[in-house]
């Protein structure tokens, strides 16, 4: 295979360089993982809510790097714990106040990253700071990949165990609420699951880039198909895709990895908008062929 690969010019640098391989192996681990998680963010409307808690995983990850620098544990212990207490009071102040969950997720959302970013900054030089803003895709070493796979494969199992409780609680949380007291389990389950998933992706596209990778992709999928077991199937491809060729225009355009991605992400979003079954433009030529018959 690699045989074959370094016949293909522009994806040489996959076979020459170990760090290129690293960082597609830990894409692929987000897209099997995060990318799912995405799905089921935008079925519930909360593609903003995940966004918000991207960030609120970085004063847990600022604490982490202050006692041990950037130290893998350190920063992912610190990251787990922070956005998992962001998702208690968040939930716990929408459930018992009049305050809506959207504005919860966002007042801790602005508290989180001016923390976080004012803890860095008392230690660390703006080099650290955009280390942990920004990910680095490139500089992940055979601990991180673990890791990354570690929450991938936990994703995996669990959304095939709790597939039907996690799509009743994103289409009718109410319904559920009604027929079955796993509601509280499927809500807080997924919760967990965003979490570890958004402390994955900030490992290797930091806190302001680790949702892209989770909701372009699943965004891109809803304009190409409806039911949730091809939605899931083609988010991922499209984010493993996605990566790929962000990867490959990061080292041919000698581009930032992270933010290359996520544009490359972006494009195909774009893409579909434009050509996908169900986007505005192909859903105006059904209404007029509609019109025809």
């Amino acid at each position: 295979m690699s045989d074959f690969l370094s016949t293909l010019p522009p994806f040489s640098p996959f076979v020459e360089f170990a760090f290129m391989r690293r960082a597609l192996a830990g894409c692929l681990a987000l897209s099997l993982g995060a990318t799912p998680i995405g799905v089921f963010l935008m079925l519930r409307r909360m593609s903003l809510a995940g966004d918000a808690m991207s960030h609120a995983i970085l004063p847990g990850a600022a604490v982490g790097y202050l006692v041990a620098g950037l130290s893998l544990p350190a920063m992912t212990l610190g990251g787990l714990a922070a956005g998992l207490a962001v998702a208690l009071l968040a939930g716990g102040v929408a459930r018992n106040t009049v305050i809506r969950e959207d504005t919860s997720l966002a007042t801790f959302y602005l508290l989180s990253l001016s923390a976080g970013v004012l803890l860095i900054s008392l230690r660390g030089s703006s080099v650290d700071l955009l280390h942990v803003l920004f990910g680095s895709v490139l500089a992940l070493d055979d601990p991180a990949l673990l890791l990354l796979g570690t929450f991938a494969s936990l994703s995996i199992v669990a959304l095939a165990v709790g597939l039907r409780l996690f799509v009743l609680e994103a289409c009718d949380p109410s319904f559920l609420a009604r027929i079955s007291r796993m509601s509280p389990l499927a809500h807080y389950g997924f919760m967990v699951l965003l979490v570890l998933n958004l402390v994955a992706g900030f490992h290797a596209l930091g806190t302001l880039m680790a949702v892209g990778i989770m909701i372009l992709p699943a965004a891109a999928a809803r304009l190409w198909v409806c039911n949730v077991g091809p939605l899931l199937l083609i988010a991922s491809g499209i984010g493993f895709a996605g990566s790929l060729a962000g990867l490959l225009l990061s080292y041919h355009a000698d581009l930032p990895a992270g933010p290359a991605i996520v544009l490359t992400l972006g494009a195909t979003y774009l893409l579909s908008l434009a050509l996908g079954p169900l986007g505005p433009l192909a859903s105006r030529w059904r209404s007029g062929w509609h019109f025809e018959r």
